[in-house]
C-alpha cells in the first residue's frame, strides 16, 4: 500500500497529526529512526502548564498554547478511548513558589504579568500554599496558585498516539532511519531509507532536532532548529505521595506522577548533542528541588536522563507547508512539545488538506 502522507519522527509534533489524518481514512505511514518518543517526547516532563510556563516577551507563543490548553480534555478523552489506555492525565494545577522574601520580587513581576494578560492566576501566602502540599519548606513566604494548568505522562501519551494510529488504520515502523526526501519535477514523491525507497506524494518533517540528517530538504526554507539538552531525575514519590500539584520553584520544577514517581527538572544547556550528565546540572536541579521540597532528600533515585528541546530562534513552531509541493514541516517546539500536541495536531492536519486540496 503507498501511503498517502509519510511522517518522519515518532515524536509528539508528529504522531498527533499523524492519528487525526489516519482518523479522517488518510494513509499513514510514520517513520522512526529509533523507538517512538526515544528521541525528546519521551523524556519531557510533561506539563501543560501555558500560565506556569510564561516568559515574557512570548504572547504569540502563549496564544498557540492556550488554544492548545483548550483542545486538551477533548483530545486525551478520543485519544484514550481509541488507544484503550489510559495517559495519565491531571488537572491539579501548578505552584509556583518563592524560595525566600528576596524571590517574592520574581512572584511580584509573575502575578503582573499574568493580571496584564488576563490569565487566570491565584496569589497565595505560605501558609496557604503548605494547605494544598503540607511537605512544602517551611520557609517559603508565597507563591501563585494556577488552577488550569494541567500534566500528562509523555511515554503513555506516546504509546497511546501509537495505539490510536494503528487502531485508525495507519502504520508505525520504528528502527527505520529516513536518509532523504526524494523530489521528481519539483514535488516531492517519496523517501529514501537505508533500505530502500518508499513512494508518497506528501511528507512531514517531524523529527526535531534530527531533521538537519535529512538529505534532500530545501536549504532556504529548512527551519533552524537547535538542540537545547535538559537534565532530569526522578525519585520516588513516597507514601503517601511528597506531591500532588505541579511545584515550581526559581531553579527546579517538581511533577509527581500516579506511578509513584516525581520527576525534577530541568537544566537549560547549549551543548550541542552533548547528552552527558553532569554532576553541576544534577546538583542544580536536586539543591532546587530540596529548596521548595526538603522531603526528597531521603527519597529513592529512581533515573537520570537528558532530553535534547528543538528550539527556533523565536521559540515558536515552525508548523507549516514547505516551499517544495508535499513538504511539510512540523518541528521546532522547544520546550512546549508536549502541551501544543493537540494545537500542532489540528493545525498540521488543516495545512495538509488545504495543501491537498488547492494542489
Amino acid at each position: 500500500m503507498t501511503p498517502d502522507v509519510i511522517f518522519i519522527g515518532a515524536g509528539v509534533a508528529g504522531l498527533g497529526a499523524a492519528w487525526l489524518l489516519a482518523e479522517k481514512g488518510v494513509k499513514v505511514l510514520v517513520l522512526e529512526r529509533d523507538e517512538a518518543g526515544a528521541g525528546t517526547s519521551g523524556r519531557a516532563g510533561g506539563m501543560l502548564a501555558p500560565s506556569a510556563e510564561l516568559k515574557f516577551g512570548e504572547e504569540e507563543l502563549l496564544k498557540f498554547e492556550l488554544e492548545s490548553m483548550r483542545l486538551w480534555p477533548d483530545f486525551v478523552a478520543r485519544l484514550e478511548a481509541r488507544s484503550q489506555m489510559k495517559v495519565d492525565y491531571r488537572t491539579h494545577g501548578t505552584l509556583i513558589v518563592a524560595v525566600d522574601r528576596d524571590d517574592l520580587e520574581r512572584i511580584d513581576h509573575l502575578w503582573t504579568y499574568h493580571r496584564e494578560l488576563e490569565l487566570e492566576v491565584q496569589r497565595m501566602d505560605g501558609d496557604a500554599l503548605r494547605e494544598l502540599e503540607p511537605g512544602l519548606a517551611p520557609g517559603i513566604p508565597g507563591g501563585l496558585y494556577v488552577r488550569g494548568d494541567h500534566q500528562v505522562d509523555p511515554r503513555l501519551l506516546v504509546q497511546a498516539l501509537v495505539k490510536a494510529i494503528r487502531n485508525a488504520g495507519g502504520s508505525v515502523r520504528e528502527g527505520c532511519r529516513v536518509l532523504a526526501i526524494e523530489t521528481e519535477a519539483g514535488a516531492v514523491s517519496g523517501v529514501q531509507l537505508e533500505e530502500g525507497f518508499i513512494s508518497a506524494p506528501s511528507v512531514v518533517v517531524s523529527a526535531g532536532v534530527w531533521l538537519k540528517e535529512i538529505e534532500g530538504l530545501p536549504k532556504d526554507d529548512r527551519p533552524r532548529v537547535r538542540p537545547v539538552r535538559g537534565q532530569m531525575i526522578a525519585v520516588e514519590c513516597g507514601e503517601p505521595p511528597l506531591l500532588k500539584h505541579v511545584v515550581r520553584g526559581p531553579d527546579a520544577y517538581l511533577i509527581p506522577r500516579s506511578d509513584g514517581e516525581l520527576v525534577i527538572g530541568s537544566t537549560m544547556e547549549e551543548q550541542g548533542f552533548d547528552p552527558a550528565l553532569t554532576a553541576g546540572g544534577l546538583m542544580d536541579i536536586l539543591v532546587g528541588a530540596w529548596e521548595v521540597l526538603p522531603g526528597i532528600h531521603q527519597a529513592r533515585v529512581l533515573g537520570t536522563w537528558t532530553g535534547f528541546r528543538p528550539m527556533t530562534l523565536d521559540n515558536m513552531p515552525q508548523v507549516r507547508a514547505s516551499s517544495v509541493p508535499g513538504l511539510f514541516w512540523s518541528v521546532g517546539h522547544g520546550r512546549n512539545g508536549i502541551l501544543l500536541t493537540p494545537a500542532t495536531a489540528e493545525r498540521m492536519v488543516s495545512v495538509y488538506e488545504g495543501s491537498v486540496l488547492v494542489g
